[in-house]
C-alpha cells in the first residue's frame, strides 16, 4: 500500500508536468493556468523529470513493488514476504529517493534539465545543463531508487522459490507472479553497468573527472551503451508485470483457461534473454558502424516475435469466452489494442534506415507512449479495479469506473495519434518554442499540437473521477466477499481485506490457476485449493 500510494502521488506530479509543457507547446509564450510563464530552463526540467518520474517513480513502484509485494504472498499461500525487514528497508530507501527528487526542484538552478536519458556532455557539465545541484540530486535519487529495487527483487525471487503453498508446482504459479519475478531478474542483471555509469557521471559532475569528456580522453557514447544496456531490459521490467496483470483479468472475465500457459512462460524467458541484445537500436545515429547496426536491427525484429505471440495468446484466450465487460476487463482489452499500436510502430524505429529520419521526432514520442501508457497506466488501472475488493473489502463503483475508462482511453489516443503525424512531418522533440526555428515550425501542424494538448487536459480531468471512486469506495463502497469475481487463485481464499498473516488456515494447492469452465462441473470456476 505504501508503494502504491507513493507511486500514485509521484504519478500525479509527473502528469502535472506533462500538462505544463504541453500547454507551452500548444500556446508558446503564454501563461499556463496553475503554473505561470514557462521559461526555457523550466521546460527542460519539466520534460526531464516527467520522463524520469513516470518510469522510475511511478511505473516501477506500482507495477513491481506494489503489486509484487501484495500479490506474491497471497497468490502462493504465504503469510508474508520471506524478508519483511528488507521489504521495509526497500520502501524507506525508495521514499528517500522520491523526497530527494522532489527537493531537486527547489535548489538553485531548479530540477535537472538534461533529459531523462542524461546523455553527457549535457548532463556532465553544469555550464551546459544550467542545473548544477539539480543534476547531482537527480542522479543520487535514481541511484537510491535502484538500490531499493535491487533489495525488493531479492525478496520477490526468494519468496516465490521458497514459500509456496503445499502442492504448488511451478506450473501452478499464476502467470503474473512469473512475470514479476522474471522482471526482477532482468532488473538485477541489467542495472549493474548503469550504476557504474552513474557513479562515473557523478564524479564528472562533482569532482571534475573526465569519464565522458572527449577532450580529456573520455567517451560520451560510453554512457549511451551503459544506459541503454539497462534501459531496454527496463522496458520489459515494467512490461512483463503489466502483461501478467492483464492475463489474470482476462482469464477471470472471459471464464477461460489461459491459452498456452507454458508457451507464455517460455516466451517470457526468451523475451528477457533477447532484451539484452537490442540496446544499440537507440544509437543508430550516434556514429555506430552500419554493420553492427544491422545486427541490432535483426535482434530488434526478433524480440517483437515473442511479444506478438503473447498478445495473440491473449486473443486466443478471449476467443469463445463468456466475456463480462467489467471496468477491469475494459482496461485489459484497451491494453491489447493500444500496446499493439506501440509494437507495430516500433518496427519502424527498429529499422536503422527509417530511424535515421524518425530519431528525435515526435514519432518516437508517440511510439514510446503507445508502449508505456498501456503498461504503466492502462494495465495498472485494470489491476486496481480487479484487486480493489481484495485490498479493501469493498467494490469500486462500476458506473464511475466506466466513465473513467472512456475518459482515459479516448483522450489517450487523441493525444498520441496526432503526434505520429507531426513526427512523420519532421516535428522535432525538445524544442521549447519555434520562434528561433521558424523553418521547423510547420504551421499546419500546430492544430494537431493543440488537439494533443486539449486531450492531455481532458485525460487529467477524468482522473479526478478515478480518485473520487478510489478513495470514496475504500470507506463507502459496496462490501465484497472473499471471492467476488469467482476466480481460482489463492488470494481469493483469504478474507477481504487480508488480515495480518493473510490466511486463517494455509491453503493447499491441487491444480493450476486457470481452471475455468471445466466440463462436468456445476460451477464455471475451480479454485486451486478445492480438492474436488
Amino acid at each position: 500500500m505504501q508503494y502504491l500510494l507513493t507511486g500514485i502521488f509521484m504519478g500525479v506530479i509527473g502528469g502535472y508536468m506533462s500538462y505544463v509543457f504541453r500547454m507551452q507547446l500548444a500556446f508558446p509564450g503564454k501563461e499556463v493556468p496553475f503554473f505561470g510563464l514557462v521559461t526555457a530552463a523550466e521546460y527542460n526540467s519539466l520534460i526531464t523529470n516527467h520522463g524520469s518520474i513516470m518510469i522510475f517513480w511511478f511505473a516501477m513502484p506500482v507495477l513491481i513493488a506494489a503489486f509484487g509485494n501484495y500479490l506474491i504472498p497471497l497468490m502462493i499461500g504465504a503469510d508474508d514476504m520471506v524478508f519483511p525487514r528488507i521489504n521495509r528497508l526497500s520502501y524507506q530507501i525508495f521514499l528517500l529517493s522520491a523526497l530527494i527528487l522532489i527537493a531537486s526542484f527547489f535548489v538553485p538552478g531548479g530540477g535537472f534539465g538534461g533529459a531523462w536519458t542524461a546523455y553527457p556532455p549535457l548532463s556532465a557539465k553544469a555550464e551546459y545543463n544550467l542545473t548544477p545541484w539539480g543534476s547531482s540530486l537527480w542522479l543520487l535519487a535514481v541511484a537510491l531508487e535502484f538500490v531499493a529495487f535491487l533489495l525488493g527483487g531479492i525478496n520477490f525471487i526468494t519468496t516465490l522459490m521458497n514459500a509456496r503453498a503445499k502442492g504448488m508446482k511451478y506450473t501452478d504459479i499464476p502467470i503474473v507472479l512469473w512475470m514479476i519475478v522474471i522482471a526482477s531478474i532482468l532488473f538485477m542483471a541489467s542495472v549493474g553497468p548503469l550504476i557504474a555509469g552513474a557513479i562515473m557521471l557523478l564524479f564528472d559532475q562533482m569532482i571534475g573527472t573526465g569519464f565522458f569528456d572527449p577532450a580529456r580522453g573520455g567517451d560520451p557514447i560510453l554512457w549511451q551503451h551503459l544506459f541503454w544496456f539497462f534501459g531496454h531490459p527496463e522496458v520489459y521490467v515494467v512490461l512483463l508485470p503489466a502483461m501478467g496483470i492483464v492475463a489474470e483479468v482476462m482469464t477471470t472475465f472471459s471464464r477461460k483457461k489461459l491459452f498456452a500457459y507454458k508457451t507464455v512462460l517460455f516466451t517470457t524467458i526468451a523475451t528477457g534473454v533477447l532484451s539484452f541484445f537490442v540496446w544499440a537500436h537507440h544509437q543508430f545515429i550516434a556514429g555506430i558502424d552500419p554493420r553492427m547496426a544491422n545486427i541490432f536491427v535483426v535482434t530488434t525484429v526478433l524480440i517483437s516475435i515473442p511479444i506478438a505471440e503473447m498478445l495473440f495468446v491473449y486473443i486466443a484466450t478471449l476467443y469463445g469466452g463468456s466475456i463480462r465487460f467489467t471496468t477491469a476487463m475494459l482496461f485489459a482489452l484497451a491494453f491489447l489494442a493500444t500496446f499493439l499500436i506501440g509494437g507495430v510502430t516500433g518496427i519502424f524505429l527498429g529499422a536503422s534506415g527509417a530511424d535515421i529520419y524518425f530519431h528525435d521526432t515526435y514519432f518516437v514520442i508517440a511510439h514510446f507512449h503507445y508502449t508505456f501508457v498501456p503498461i504503466a497506466v492502462i494495465a495498472v488501472f485494470a489491476g486496481l479495479y480487479y484487486w480493489f475488493p481484495k485490498m479493501f473489502g469493498r467494490f469500486m463503483n462500476e458506473k464511475l469506473g466506466k466513465i473513467h475508462f472512456w475518459g482515459t482511453f479516448i483522450p489517450f489516443n487523441t493525444i498520441f495519434l496526432p503526434l505520429f503525424f507531426t513526427g512523420a512531418a519532421g516535428d522535432h522533440r525538445r524544442i521549447f518554442t519555434y520562434a528561433n526555428f521558424p523553418q521547423l515550425a510547420t504551421p499546419g501542424l500546430q492544430d494537431l499540437r493543440i488537439i494533443a494538448t486539449y486531450s492531455v487536459v481532458a485525460i487529467m480531468l477524468f482522473q479526478f473521477v478515478f480518485f473520487w471512486n478510489f478513495f470514496y469506495s475504500m470507506f463507502r463502497g459496496a462490501k465484497a466477499g472473499k471471492n467476488p469475481w469467482n476466480a481460482n487463485t489463492l488470494e481469493w481464499v483469504a478474507p477481504s481485506p487480508p488480515p495480518h498473516g493473510n490466511f486463517d488456515v494455509f491453503p493447499e494447492v491441487y491444480r493450476g490457476p486457470y481452471e475455468f469452465s471445466v466440463p462436468g462441473r456445476d460451477q464455471d470456476f475451480w479454485p486451486q485449493n478445492e480438492k474436488a
